[in-house]
């Protein structure tokens, strides 16, 4: 899911004119700054897991931070800014990432002669993912893994998809604020859209 840039005149954020200042301010602040602060939440190891993760999620090529996806996660976990509910058999979202993430560096090491999830090939990557995934409801490392499955795919969704690029791939047409969509329905383009 490489973050596509179509030409002129196509991307969401050339349509920045038509948003009200806040809708505006909001939008254009997910394309900067570049580089991206430090990370606040994340240890270093945490943050090599992490992006090792996320790159995997999201089948993106590592080293591709055109949408800066884990500062985003970061800053949502520093601020301890959830999505408001958990499941009772995890902890917070903050201390299940902690958790998750020792727990997938420790799965590399024991899989993989010492090595950290981080510094595993694509291969081995995909197969320990596969491995956790196929678990399900069950136990890993004192959760449930479907439920860690969940919280990682979810913050990374959440934070891939609210980036200008990422609505560029999708064909979304970003805000319409304040002028508001009016033809809703499956297949049914605005009057401001063009064909795809």
């Amino acid at each position: 899911m490489s973050a596509s840039r179509p030409g002129p005149g196509t991307r969401v954020v050339d349509r920045a004119g038509t948003w009200d200042t806040a809708t505006a301010g909001v939008v254009l602040a997910r394309l900067g700054p570049v580089p991206q602060p430090p990370l606040s939440f994340f240890t270093p190891a945490e943050e090599a897991a992490a992006e090792a993760l996320v790159d995997h999620l999201l089948a993106r090529s590592p080293g591709d931070r055109s949408v800066p996806v884990l500062p985003v996660i970061d800053a949502r976990l520093s601020r301890r800014q959830g999505d408001g509910w958990r499941y009772a058999d995890v902890p917070e979202d903050d201390e299940t990432w902690r958790r998750s993430l020792a727990a997938l560096d420790e799965d590399a090491r024991l899989r993989h002669d010492g090595r950290t999830f981080a510094e595993l090939g694509y291969g081995d990557r995909d197969r320990l993912l596969r491995h956790l995934r196929q678990l399900g409801g069950r136990d890993w490392y004192g959760m449930p893994a479907g439920h860690v499955w969940g919280l990682w795919t979810r913050y990374a969704c959440d934070a891939y998809y609210a980036h200008p690029y990422a609505w560029d791939e999708i064909g979304f047409g970003g805000p319409a604020y304040p002028r508001g969509y009016l033809r809703l329905g499956r297949g049914r383009r605005e009057p401001w859209e063009e064909p795809r």
